[in-house]
């Protein structure tokens, strides 16, 4: 298992928060997501087939991107 922890500077609300955990907790592989308003962090743990790749690329779709 894998996991990442990252800041993603487009958090601002709750709305923010479940919609990154409910968009990356759908992608194969990931066992968890846990963001948080106050520190705009998120922890993400995964498995094969899933990659940071695809986690990276979901979150930029979705306006969230990680920074870099």
């Amino acid at each position: 298992m894998q996991t990442k922890t990252f800041k993603v500077p487009n958090i601002s609300c709750h709305h923010c928060v479940n919609a990154i955990q409910n968009e990356v907790g759908e992608l194969d592989g990931v066992q968890s997501v846990v963001a948080a308003v106050d520190t705009k962090m998120v922890t993400v743990e995964w498995d094969e087939p899933q990659t940071w790749d695809g986690i990276k690329a979901l979150l930029t779709e979705i306006n969230y991107p990680p920074e870099a």
